[in-house]
Formats: structure tokens, C-alpha cells, sequence
């Protein structure tokens, strides 16, 4: 039996490249398929051929159309802020007529400190399960898979594109209780969590900002724990990448950091389900950060 090996490109370690000079991943697929010829007088000969792609693929730069938004986003996110604000014109119309102003304030309070705790789990999970093809949410996962490795790039996004995907979610979410409930103290809840959680892309597009460029009202809500943090949230994206997942306030990180909230949880879902989380797994290309390269591109 003889075998052969054919490459269509030579393998070679990739060596000397520096960080600032990459414009581009290389992705290499391998791909082996096996064929059988006999003949009459000798033992069947299987022929082997390993093929071997390789495929670029770019960071998007700053004029890339991914980043831009589209009449669909806008819509999304006009209609994610009309369900919002019926809910907040609920709550305030009806603690108005029946005098009540602390409970729904109270209740508002809750949605905001619970939505930087919701923020944080659906981060992690996201972060740690799944790939592009979990239904529902594959397209979140890849998005936040790249997000590690080209941060800069949620600086880039238009607003509109930044935030339609959770529009849509709020917009079908928050709808059914505007029509369902009158109770100011459910609306004021209902109004504060949705809102954090449809604009918590934008919180986490300033938390990748620079300070210069970013508005003085939003530097001084970061500085006042109001936002999450540049300097918090940038812990997240350094090795080993299983921290500070919450991207509302960030009020939530240290108690679940320090708490080891999310190692248990890995720890159940491995035991009873046999899943690692990604954030088991040595740090590699895939979650290495890239510099932005478009300023220099451009």
C-alpha cells in the first residue's frame, strides 16, 4: 500500500510578525479525503490527498458597512424606545393618580441594580457556550467572539447598529406588559431593566472609549459608578478573560468575582453536563487582542 500526502500550500510556521503589522487572520482548513483503486493482480491502493486552504479574514475598518447603521436598525430602535417610554409614561401617569412616588422609584431602583446582574450572566454565558450556530443567539456569540478579538471595533458602530438587536428583544418583551399592566410600581421595574438593558451595548461601546473623545456627562457617570467603567470593564478583556462580566454599572462585578459566582457555575454545568466554558482554555489567537489597524488603513 503506498499513501501519498499533497499540499496545495506548503506548511510553515508563521514567525516574526509583529502585532501592528498584521492587517489580517490567517485561518487555515484542512481537508482530507481517501480513494480506493484495485486492480487483478495486487492489494487495493488507497490514494490520500490532504488539502490544506488558507483564508484571510480582516478586521473590519472604520468605513466597513457591517458598522453602519440601516433603516431596519432605526426602526428597531425607535420602536424598542416607544415601548420604553409607554412603559415610564405608565408608571408615572399612575403613581401620579394614586399618589404613590416611592414605590415605583424603588421599584426603578431594582431594575437598574438587576439589569447590570442580568447583563453579566447573558455576558458570560455568551462569552463561555455556544458558537454561530446555537439557535437564537449564534449571531451574538460570533459578534462577542470577535469583540475579543477587535474591541475598538464597538467604537465604530453606529448607534442604531449598536443597539437593534436588543431593541428587537425589548420591543417584544416590554410591548405585551405595556398592553397587559397599568400598575405603576410593575412599569416603574419594567421601564428602568429595559432601558439598561437595550442601551447596555452603548454603555459598553463608552466603556471602550477614550476619555478625551467621549462626552464630559458620560466620563462623569463612569467616574460616579453610574456606568460601568473604562478602567473596570478593560480587566475584562485581559487575561485569563473570566471577570468583570457586567456592563450596565458594573456594581455587580466584585460580589461576583469575588464570590466565584460564575466558577461554581461552570463547575455544575461541567459535572451534570460535560460542557467546558472557553474561559478553561489557555488564552489563544482566537481571544488575543488586536490594535486597530484603520487609522493607519485608511
Amino acid at each position: 500500500m503506498a499513501v501519498s500526502f499533497q499540499t496545495k500550500y506548503p506548511l510553515r510556521p508563521i514567525t516574526n510578525v509583529s502585532r501592528t503589522n498584521r492587517p489580517s487572520l490567517l485561518h487555515v482548513r484542512v481537508t482530507c479525503s481517501a480513494t480506493t483503486t484495485t486492480t487483478t493482480k495486487t492489494q487495493p491502493i488507497r490514494e490520500k490527498k490532504l488539502v490544506v486552504e488558507k483564508r484571510f479574514v480582516s478586521p473590519p475598518l472604520s468605513n466597513d458597512p457591517t458598522l453602519k447603521s440601516t433603516w431596519t436598525h432605526r426602526l428597531w430602535v425607535a420602536a424598542g424606545c416607544t415601548t420604553l417610554v409607554a412603559s415610564l409614561a405608565k408608571s408615572v401617569i399612575g403613581g401620579v393618580g394614586s399618589h404613590l412616588w416611592l414605590e415605583p422609584a424603588l421599584a426603578g431602583y431594582a431594575g437598574y441594580v438587576l439589569a447590570d446582574l442580568g447583563s453579566g450572566v447573558y455576558h458570560w454565558a455568551i462569552d463561555n457556550y455556544g458558537d454561530e450556530s446555537t439557535p437564537l443567539v449564534g449571531a451574538q456569540i460570533e459578534a462577542f467572539q470577535g469583540h475579543h478579538k477587535w474591541p475598538w471595533t464597538i467604537t465604530k458602530r453606529q448607534f442604531a447598529n449598536n443597539l437593534h438587536a436588543l431593541a428587537r428583544v425589548i420591543t417584544f418583551t416590554v410591548l405585551p406588559l405595556d398592553l397587559a399592566f397599568n400598575d405603576p410600581v410593575v412599569h416603574g421595574f419594567v421601564s428602568t431593566f429595559a432601558f439598561c438593558i437595550m442601551f447596555s451595548q452603548q454603555f459598553h461601546a463608552w466603556a471602550h472609549g477614550t476619555k478625551s473623545k467621549l462626552p464630559p456627562l458620560v466620563v462623569a457617570l463612569q467616574d460616579m459608578g453610574v456606568l460601568v467603567s473604562r478602567k473596570q470593564h478593560g480587566e475584562h478583556h485581559r487575561a485569563p478573560y473570566n471577570n468583570n462580566y457586567c456592563i450596565v454599572s458594573g456594581v455587580w462585578n466584585k460580589v461576583l468575582d469575588e464570590s466565584k459566582a460564575f466558577e461554581i457555575l461552570e463547575m455544575v454545568l461541567f459535572f451534570k453536563l460535560g460542557v467546558r466554558p472557553r474561559s478553561w482554555s489557555e488564552p489563544n489567537s482566537e481571544w488575543t487582542e488586536e490594535t486597530d489597524l484603520s487609522s493607519s488603513q485608511a
